[in-house]
């Protein structure tokens, strides 16, 4: 049976215990006198060191442990220590891994940095500069990890929890709700139909100090002209023919809190110098009234068109929309953010697999093939209602392509996503697919990235570091 040394303490000899105070190590060698030299050593610098002789009672280990830092030998009985390393990435992907050997061959310098080695070291080794390499690594490995535990506490400080993305763009988004949702200021949202304005809206007032007062949406484009005033502001007794009882308007009804527009492009041009009125003053009379009512509201606004275009055209006033663009949030289509259709399908699944009281079913490889390609013009709600439509006509536990709505399945999308090896993992999938899709738009932007990443609203330097990591193929632009 292969030598293991465990020492460690009770907490972090259960399986995936996490040592939160001094780092742990992992060794992974084959000669004893190894393991027992650098034991020593580190114990007395306070790690907390776990051993292993051979690379599968290493990579058990590894399954049932974190860990801060790797030692790891390059050459290990049966697969080698380079062999190991493409396992061990995709177990603990942030895992830095110090290499250690007796043969420091520029060769294997090479082959061990390109495989995810953080460092090099050669038997024999200098113990003040191996102590220095593992500090420095675990240094960088623990500020990475509270980044990301940053990122997952202020999910979970916030509420966010219906709002689905790990997209670049939706993770900004996140930030700006967090920024500006304890202020008074006035927020315009922007963005195609079906983006999630309201969703938006909402984590805006639950994240601020009104959260406890009320939310009232009124969708202005919904309702009909000549009924939004009273709506709107109320009315008294005999305002007008069907008045038979004084009522007060969605204003009243959310002072202290929250009135969301949505809509708001569609609204007359007599209707926004009301609302401007109130942006400027918190004053408003009911219609038919005398007395001047004073609330305490913040507007969230909201709209599919573009207002400075309006604005031009002379149907939307300019003093309006300067007030109502105090913050703006601009939501992304979900064809800028494909990346996220996968978790948002998954989402839905389970909402609707709940709500129907079914079992949770999958979405096949095929399906989710279409739902990467096609466009949709409609957004996540048409995602949404594409995934209900799936939980309701299913008849096993997996959803394929036939039960998705027929526009999805005519999909034209040119790239041929999905040419890939039959035993692929989902990742590989996902990582082509990405690939295929940034190709696709830079050919179609004759290979000009400023303009491709404008189209997938990211930065530029963000669409390049895809490009690198992606291995996209760059066609030089004819005139370059």
């Amino acid at each position: 049976m292969p030598e293991t040394t465990e020492v460690a303490s009770e907490q972090a000899a259960k399986p995936g215990a996490r040592i939160v105070g001094d780092p742990r190590i992992l060794i992974i060698d084959d000669e004893a006198a190894i393991r027992e030299s650098l034991d020593t050593l580190l114990t007395l610098e306070g790690f907390v060191i776990n051993a292993a002789a051979d690379g599968p009672t290493g990579m058990d280990l590894l399954a049932r442990n974190e860990y801060d830092l790797l030692l790891l030998d390059l050459a290990l009985p049966g697969e080698s220590g380079i062999d190991l390393l493409p396992r061990i990435k995709e177990m603990q992907p942030n895992l830095p891994i110090i290499m250690i050997t007796a043969f420091g061959t520029v060769n294997n310098v090479v082959d061990a940095i390109r495989a995810g080695a953080e460092n090099f070291v050669q038997k024999p080794w200098d113990n003040e500069k191996l102590l220095a390499d593992i500090r420095a690594a675990i240094a960088r490995h623990r500020a990475e990890e509270e980044v990301v535990q940053l990122k997952r506490t202020l999910k979970q400080r916030y509420n966010f929890s219906n709002i689905v993305g790990k997209s670049d763009p939706m993770l900004r988004l996140f930030d700006l709700i967090a920024q500006v949702a304890p202020s008074r200021s006035t927020v315009l949202i922007q963005g195609e139909s079906g983006t999630g304005k309201e969703l938006i809206a909402k984590a805006l007032h639950a994240n601020s100090p009104r959260r406890d007062r009320p939310f009232v949406p009124v969708n202005t484009g919904a309702v009909p002209s000549d009924l939004l005033e009273s709506t709107l502001f109320g009315h008294v007794k005999g305002a007008f023919t069907s008045a038979v009882t004084a009522k007060k308007g969605l204003f009243e009804v959310a002072n202290g809190g929250t009135l969301f527009l949505d809509e708001i492009g569609t609204m007359s041009l007599d209707m926004q110098a009301k609302i401007l009125r109130v942006l400027q003053d918190r004053r408003f009379m009911h219609l038919g009234g005398t007395q001047e009512i004073q609330v305490d509201v913040r507007i969230i606004a909201a709209t599919n068109v573009n207002l400075q275009d309006a604005v031009r055209e002379g149907r939307f006033r300019e003093d309006l929309f300067y007030r109502l663009n105090v913050i703006c949030l601009e939501l992304p289509s979900l064809r800028s953010r494909r990346e996220d259709v996968p978790l948002l399908a998954s989402h839905f699944l389970k909402l609707y697999a709940r709500e129907n009281g079914t079992p949770e079913p999958t979405l096949s490889p095929e399906a989710l093939r279409v739902m990467m390609e096609y466009e949709w013009p409609g957004n996540v709600r048409e995602l949404e209602n594409a995934m209900e439509r799936g939980v309701v006509l299913a008849t096993s536990q997996t959803i394929t392509p036939d039960l998705l709505p027929a526009q999805l399945t005519g999909s034209t999308y040119t790239a041929s996503i999905l040419d890939h090896e039959p035993n692929a993992s989902l990742f590989d999938v996902m990582e082509e697919i990405e690939r295929r899709i940034i190709a696709d738009r830079l050919e179609r932007c004759h290979w000009n990235q400023t303009e491709a990443a404008e189209y997938f609203k990211i930065p530029l330097s963000t669409l390049n570091q895809k490009i690198k990591r992606l291995n996209v193929e760059i066609k030089k632009r004819k005139g370059d």
